[in-house]
């Protein structure tokens, strides 16, 4: 049996109609990947299958230097008790070689009261540490032992000189003075001279100044070639408002670091609802040399899409207070919205008037706000003015005065 026709023709049909309906372009959610740059500023890379690993080996003390704090004692410690055995074992071997160890030994020995290995390791370590407890000492009855004691000497330098050092470099580490170098929590995009602008705020908590300080973005993505090519992590590099004037910064105070969004910027085909749904991630790094330690710093911090607020801008945190500036730290990450075209910096230089009407919006419902602002005021202060009256008409009626007859006349009484 045939399927009846309908009445109406397919095209006018709803599935028709909805078909040639124009639709708004949907944008899949942003699959959650890692991001290259932790905000803490560690790098969020793995290194696995590395075949040659004799070269760590080939630079020690950078190897020392980079492992952490357990390792490197445990290393320290196993040096020091090695060399001191090593050591009392030659010690033992020359007490033994000169016939030393025998009990009724009535000759000069060549390191005195060394009758045994315990003993000849107390010695080495006497030696190593210059304790020089007195109980034991070289004599010159076997040159032997004098070369011993020279060689343990230069070895035992050596061994102080290099775990002294790794100890210093370890405690003296750049990113310990990167701690106090802060980011703000979120990077905001905003107006600002008729640009959209990338911007971010940087802080340092300590009187004493980076000298020399730099600052770098790059945008991180993965993109593909025309040829076909896929490559997984592409750095661009990011100019900034202050690499343009200048060569370094004056980071006295917390400073908003800006970047226009320009043609020659990965963010100018970007909207704000294409922002959200992108993967890119935007790292900024702030290097410079410290002013106390003269040792050169680097702070890395990153923000992925989801931390990106379009439409806002940070709120001003310097004051001045009896003749001193003041920075309150505690809103240092604040942002307020701000009125802002949603559309991409492409499509703002395209059509300019889309900025003009969202300006001129914003104006108006500023005076709107304004004036409902005033309108209310002017509503308390009336409303608080009738109920002051109505109180004072209220106290006057509640007196009543009234005549009372009395023994030599007539008495007026008031009450309330």
């Amino acid at each position: 049996m045939l399927a009846r026709k309908s009445i109406i023709p397919e095209e006018f049909g709803l599935p028709g109609l909805a078909s040639r309906m124009p639709r708004k372009p949907v944008f899949r959610d942003r699959v959650n990947k890692a991001r290259f740059i932790a905000k803490n500023g560690a790098c969020n890379l793995a290194h696995k299958n590395i075949r040659e690993q004799g070269r760590f080996l080939q630079d020690v003390f950078t190897t020392l230097v980079d492992l952490k704090w357990r390792f490197t004692l445990v290393i320290f410690t196993t040096t020091f008790v090695s060399s001191w055995l090593l050591f009392a074992m030659s010690w033992w071997l020359v007490a033994f070689s000169h016939g030393d160890l025998d009990a009724d030994l009535n000759k000069t020995r060549c390191v005195t009261e060394v009758k045994s290995f315990t003993s000849a390791f107390l010695f080495s370590i006497e030696v190593q540490v210059t304790i020089g407890f007195g109980g034991r000492m070289i004599t010159e009855q076997c040159p032997i032992a004098i070369t011993v004691l020279i060689t343990q000497n230069i070895v035992g330098l050596i061994i102080n000189a290099v775990m002294l050092g790794c100890i210093f470099m370890k405690t003296a580490q750049s990113n310990r003075r990167a701690e106090t170098l802060i980011f703000s929590r979120h990077a905001v995009i905003a107006v600002r001279n008729n640009h959209l602008c990338f911007m971010i705020r940087i802080g340092d908590l300590r009187k004493s100044m980076i000298i020399g300080a730099t600052v770098r973005l790059q945008v991180v993505r993965k993109t593909t070639t025309p040829e076909g090519e896929v490559i997984p992590i592409q750095q661009i590099d990011v100019q900034t408002e202050s690499a343009v004037a200048s060569n370094s910064l004056f980071l006295l105070a917390p400073l908003i670091i800006c970047h226009t969004i320009d043609r020659s910027s990965p963010l100018y085909d970007l909207s704000a609802m294409e922002l959200q749904c992108s993967d890119l991630e935007v790292i900024v790094i702030l290097e410079g040399v410290v002013e106390t330690t003269g040792i050169t710093t680097q702070a890395r911090t990153s923000y992925v899409s989801e931390e990106i607020q379009w439409g806002h801008r940070f709120v001003p945190i310097v004051t001045e207070e009896d003749g001193v500036y003041s920075v309150d730290y505690s809103k240092f990450g604040n942002t307020v919205k701000v009125t802002t075209p949603l559309c991409s910096a492409r499509e703002l230089d395209e059509k300019p008037s889309i900025l003009i009407q969202t300006l001129q919006k914003s104006e108006l419902s500023h005076q709107n706000s304004l004036r409902k602002r005033n309108s209310m005021r002017r509503n308390n202060s009336m409303r608080q003015n009738a109920g002051s009256s109505a109180n004072l008409r209220r106290n006057n009626s509640a007196k009543v005065q009234f005549f009372t007859p009395g023994d030599g006349g007539q008495t007026l009484n008031n009450v309330t």
